[in-house]
């Protein structure tokens, strides 16, 4: 057999990667089967299906902190998202573990996310607690698994076993995995464990970012939290005549690069004490070792909690979160009420397979879940208009 563009591919990685990355040619493979790519790897094909996904578009019309309407310069869902990927990729290749995994987690994590942020997942997770409840994670599998509709020969986008893991199994202190149906007594990829740490060093940052760039927080607000204080400190001794706004660019970068190489460095020392040689090893080790050390994370949590408190529950974050949630729960109740509300192409869901176990109403539940979940927030905002503005048209 002629050697290929792919074994070359193959071979690459074998040689560039540690001995602990993932390697695409020993991917646990697909549900659905395909012939390989002649030029891509399988976790490239990934990456880009998720790109070409149009859950993936969608993200550019949810929100991150702010909703869509209030700027055009504040982070979105999408942007967020890009963000994680940049950061992962970073990561990856600093590690030599696999870039084109890691990216496509990154891109992945948030196809599920509700509009109206977190407040959006609280509506979700009301509106479906007699049915298991709503967790983005798994909703973000149930977009790439069955909703998107693109391939002739089956439903989603058929991605790979470790991607699929990796969403399902992104963890933060916002996001909680559910991996009943993906050994969850392994622990992730590496690949997989860098994402969920450059989700949280992408908002850590991002959102200072906005939040300073919104007035929502003042910039003497954080006096006295150190690693701000630190982060100014050194700001202010390289550069001491930046204007307010090149000086937030500067302290975001370095609050960035601060937190990615404590990641590393951290990791790498895990990695040589819990005597990490293989991918077995990885998913049989007593812990992750892809962390921040006790007493970075200390330092770190002061921001963290100060994010918490001045930013995501300041009142007009709080105002515009509670009135997406009324939103949210106003359209959920409508469509379950009377289903003829609802778009064709998702009341021929309903009763397109009743072989599942699960009855009609619980069907009704979570094709409206679905189709909810999947809105944007302007989207969502236009159907509350049409549905309960008598003077709008439908």
């Amino acid at each position: 057999m002629d050697y290929s563009i792919l074994d070359s591919l193959h071979d690459n990685e074998r040689r560039s990667l540690a001995s602990y990355a993932a390697n695409s040619a020993d991917s646990l493979g697909r549900a659905h089967h395909e012939t390989q790519h002649p030029y891509r790897t399988d976790f490239q094909r990934d990456r880009e299906r998720i790109i070409h996904s149009a859950a993936f578009r969608r993200l550019e019309y949810k929100t991150q902190v702010f909703v869509n309407h209030e700027g055009d310069n504040y982070r979105t869902r999408l942007t967020h998202t890009i963000e994680v990927a940049q950061i992962s990729r970073s990561i990856a290749r600093a590690m030599s573990l696999n870039e084109d995994l890691a990216e496509a987690i990154a891109l992945a994590h948030d196809l599920g996310h509700t509009p109206f942020g977190h407040a959006g997942e609280d509506a979700m997770n009301g509106k479906m607690a007699a049915d298991g409840g709503f967790s983005h994670n798994r909703q973000s599998l149930r977009v790439v698994d069955v909703l998107e509709e693109r391939y002739p020969g089956f439903a989603g986008l058929n991605l790979t076993f470790e991607v699929r893991e990796g969403i399902v199994k992104h963890e933060t202190v916002y996001d909680r995995p559910d991996a009943r149906d993906f050994h969850p007594e392994w622990k992730p990829t590496l690949e997989a464990q860098l994402v969920n740490f450059a989700d949280e060093i992408a908002y850590n940052s991002h959102d200072l970012d906005d939040g300073l760039r919104s007035g929502l927080i003042g910039w003497h607000d954080m006096d006295g939290i150190a690693i701000w204080d630190e982060l100014n400190d050194i700001s202010r001794q390289t550069h001491p005549d930046l204007n307010d706004r090149l000086r937030r660019y500067h302290i975001v970068r370095l609050l960035i690069g601060m937190q990615v190489t404590e990641l590393i460095t951290f990791a790498k020392q895990r990695i040589d004490e819990l005597g990490i040689a293989t991918l077995d090893d990885v998913r049989n080790a007593n812990e992750q070792p892809m962390r921040f050390s006790d007493s970075f994370y200390t330092k770190l949590k002061g921001l963290k909690d100060f994010l918490f408190e001045d930013m995501y529950r300041h009142y007009r974050v709080t105002r515009m979160a509670a009135k997406g949630e009324r939103i949210l729960n106003s359209l959920f109740d409508v469509y379950v009420d009377d289903i003829r509300q609802l778009p064709p192409k998702f009341r021929e869901r309903i009763d397109r397979d009743d072989s599942d176990g699960t009855t009609r109403d619980q069907r009704i539940r979570q094709v409206v879940c679905d189709y909810v979940a999947g809105m944007t927030d302007r989207y969502a905002m236009l159907e509350y208009r049409k549905l309960f503005d008598p003077f709008e048209k439908v």
